[in-house]
């Protein structure tokens, strides 16, 4: 290879792309600003990603041990919505990130923790969303004797939503995303319990004060919007892009922005394209790949925590008059 690459970021979207290049020859430095394993607020819910994505950034056997998840339901204070097929794997980052930068550095590639570096030409921007002013908090952590009612539970109050899902090892990952100012004192998992009934999801709080909460696990994010990010022009996975949480599908969209990375990265690595072309047409296959959902989960996304869009969208639920299956196409 004429050129070498250098990847800012290791989370999922930087490492696939490590992989898919660094087993096509290209040289590859990975720089990841933390270590690993490390817990990140995530759904851990992998859903709508086809196998021949998975093929093509080679990744496939890192989620063997995923948890293959299918029933799922929906639930506002008051109850539940519906009851919805939809397939997925469940992992934790913890143990997915870990595993693909096992296989990164099986491959030859040149992985450096705890550091950063700056944009630049030859350096694809992974480094997840930028800060920017905002009112959402992301919490997540993982329980143990955390009955589930579904493999994936999802709840939606005005005050932002929640996911629960079955991951690996009898474990349970559950992350939400709120709007409201967290309350002073607490932290841990009494802080995202706290926010759950600050939700009006008492209930909710309650199984989760029930069960054995991994203190460990448990992690927060603050600043950041949805949608398009502004980052440097060669940019992956949430650096690029970041889809509502609720649609389930952010894991994926980093899986497939790698893969949309992949032939633009080698098309320079190789001396076909020049680092402007190769952004760019980089960029132009994300924005062709992501429109629709983005478009489509940004609409509900705003619908679900608008206190009458949501009261309007519950009530169409209860009388089956929404139409879930095409909804998650859409978002897939």
């Amino acid at each position: 290879m004429k050129k070498p690459i250098t990847i800012a970021g290791g989370g999922l979207a930087g490492l696939s792309l490590g992989i898919a290049l660094q087993s096509r020859g290209a040289s590859v430095t990975l720089h990841e600003a933390s270590t690993y394993p490390r817990h990140r607020v995530c759904g851990e819910f992998i859903s709508g990603v086809s196998d021949e994505t998975l093929e093509t950034l080679g990744i496939g056997d890192c989620l063997d041990e995923a948890t293959h998840l299918l029933s799922a339901s929906w639930n506002d204070p008051a109850g539940r919505l519906v009851e919805i097929q939809a397939p997925g794997r469940g992992i934790s980052r913890w143990k997915l990130d870990a595993l693909l930068q096992q296989q990164f550095l099986s491959l030859g590639g040149s992985l450096v923790t705890n550091s950063r570096v700056a944009p630049a030409s030859g350096v694809i921007w992974a480094a997840g969303r930028p800060r920017q002013p905002s009112s959402w908090l992301g919490l997540k952590c993982h329980a143990r004797n955390l009955p589930l009612t579904h493999d994936l539970e999802m709840f939606t109050s005005p005050g932002g939503y929640i996911g629960l899902a079955r991951i690996e090892d009898d474990q349970v990952n559950i992350c939400g995303l709120f709007q409201k100012k967290p309350p002073s004192g607490s932290k841990g998992s009494a802080l995202l319990v706290s926010m759950l009934r600050e939700s009006s999801l008492g209930a909710l709080a309650d199984r989760l004060e029930a069960a054995d909460i991994e203190e460990s696990s448990f992690c927060g994010v603050a600043a950041f919007q949805t949608g398009h990010q502004a980052g440097p022009e060669f940019c992956i996975g949430d650096a690029a892009s970041m889809i509502p949480p609720f649609t389930g599908n952010g894991m994926t969209m980093a899986f497939e922005s790698a893969e949309c990375a992949l032939q633009p990265a080698m098309d320079y690595a190789t001396g076909r394209k020049s680092w402007m072309e190769a952004a760019s047409a980089s960029t132009a296959s994300q924005a062709s790949r992501f429109r629709r959902r983005l478009a489509v989960a940004g609409a509900l996304h705003r619908i679900l925590l608008n206190p009458l869009g949501l009261r309007v969208t519950s009530a169409l639920a209860r009388r089956k008059c929404l139409p879930f299956q095409t909804l998650l196409h859409l978002v897939r």
